[in-house]
């Protein structure tokens, strides 16, 4: 965990390493890691905006030669794909995954039930919300799913979701992550990008602590939902 820490945090050194040591190959491995971060469900800690800021900075320089649309479309695929894979998992054996013996342990629960209340709270908008909000993004593909929610909708959502992530992740990456004072202040610049994409989760959270749901206003939540994916 505390390489973990110290990737996310310096993840410019580390794509520098990545790039010296594995030359072209980078794309593919910075494809996995982003797909591997909805995709997989139970790995919703690896870097997400972070990565893709830092990724587009060094493709704005052109001393790594890497190609920015390039990496648009691999972290688009990624993205879409990730999502897709998520809600397939959810949507073919969601619960039993989630109390499996084995699979089960590695599912963070706290989080799965946040992202149930943030699904019930927002409705469909969870999917393209979640997006940007990191370990929330992980499990609202799976909730949705879980929550029989129609594929052909959930994927309108999560285009869209993924298209304006990227644009926004990358292109504030390619035309200001060189800038000397962002360069120089990365790790503070990544920091910040964490806290200010968590902050709607700790809001949530927040107020889910000073006004819990009554079972009946989840239960109005929930039939809305379905409402809203039957209107398809």
């Amino acid at each position: 965990m505390g390489y973990l820490i110290d990737f996310v945090l310096h993840i410019d050194d580390h794509l520098v390493n990545i790039v010296n040591t594995f030359g072209n190959s980078t794309y593919l491995i910075l494809f996995a890691i982003v797909f591997v971060e909805t995709g997989a469900v139970i790995l919703p800690f690896l870097p997400g905006d972070s990565l893709l800021f830092a990724a587009a900075a060094l493709a704005a320089n052109p001393a790594y030669g890497l190609n920015i649309w390039l990496f648009v479309a691999l972290f688009l695929v990624a993205a879409i794909g990730g999502d897709s894979l998520n809600f397939y998992l959810g949507h073919r054996a969601g619960a039993a995954l989630s109390n499996h013996s084995w699979f089960g342990r590695l599912i963070n629960k706290d989080k799965l039930a946040q992202s149930e209340q943030f699904f019930r709270k927002h409705g469909p908008l969870a999917i393209f919300l979640g997006r940007f909000m990191p370990i929330i993004r992980t499990f609202v593909p799976f909730t949705a799913a879980g929550s029989q929610f129609p594929f052909r909708r959930f994927l309108k959502y999560n285009v869209s979701a993924a298209l304006t992530w990227v644009f926004i992740c990358c292109g504030g990456g390619y035309f200001f992550g060189n800038i000397p004072f962002v360069k120089a202040h990365f790790s503070a610049v990544v920091l910040g990008i964490i806290v200010i994409s968590l902050i709607p989760a700790v809001v949530g959270w927040l107020r889910g602590r000073r006004h819990p749901h009554k079972p009946a206003s989840a239960s109005r939540h929930q039939a809305s939902v379905q409402n809203l994916s039957e209107d398809d």
